[in-house]
């Protein structure tokens, strides 16, 4: 099989976590919508490319006539079972029994990392990054976190999904994608500022 390039990979990767997720794979309209092409007939060369190169075959009148080939079929496919975590209560530990609502598999490498668990998103202060109420977020558990990464906070012992940075003073920003909300700017020597973690992508809701 010929190498696959990197915007081949990712596609692959988006029908096998839609077959593995939902049960059947993306239209030609999905995968535009995720990549950002500005018609599905790109995405259709994509497909006819990943089909000349052995990975999928192509099924004819059918908007989601996408078949893997047995090397890329999902039973080859390593998963990890992954916690959805729900509505946190103030106070308590992220991971606490009562707060998750069931575990999910998803395929390893469906995130550039390996996630420890999934947040339900609640509201719509990132939606302008395609982050909306009820999506799921793949979390990894980090110490450290840089500017322009999106992360989950615990500010004053409530939990928020926000774009992380820091302004000359040392304070730290953390910024909505939404006009409709304020930046929070805090002071990590006077208020209980702690990372539980940066975002790896987004699991949509539909």
């Amino acid at each position: 099989m010929k190498e696959l390039t990197q915007r081949q990979e990712q596609i692959l990767e988006l029908i096998k976590s839609n077959l593995e997720l939902k049960g059947f794979p993306p239209t030609r309209a999905d995968i535009a919508k995720t990549f950002g092409f500005k018609s599905p007939n790109a995405a259709e060369q994509h497909l006819r490319a990943l089909e000349k190169k052995g990975v999928i075959s192509i099924l004819s009148g059918a908007s989601r006539g996408i078949v893997l080939n047995e090397s890329h079929s999902l039973k080859n496919i390593k998963n990890n079972e992954i916690p959805i975590i729900g509505l946190v209560a103030a106070g308590q530990p992220m991971l606490a029994l009562e707060h998750v609502e069931k575990k999910l598999n998803i395929p390893e490498t469906m995130f550039r990392d390996n996630a420890d668990y999934l947040l339900r998103v609640k509201g719509d202060s990132m939606i302008d990054l395609g982050i909306h109420e009820d999506d799921l977020i793949a979390v990894k558990k980090e110490k450290e976190c840089k500017a322009g990464q999106v992360i989950v906070a615990r500010v004053n012992d409530e939990v928020t999904v926000k774009t992380f940075s820091k302004n000359k003073e040392g304070k730290i920003i953390l910024k909505a994608a939404n006009s409709k909300y304020s930046d929070i700017t805090l002071d990590p020597k006077n208020e209980d500022f702690f990372l539980e973690g940066v975002c790896l992508g987004v699991i949509k809701s539909f």
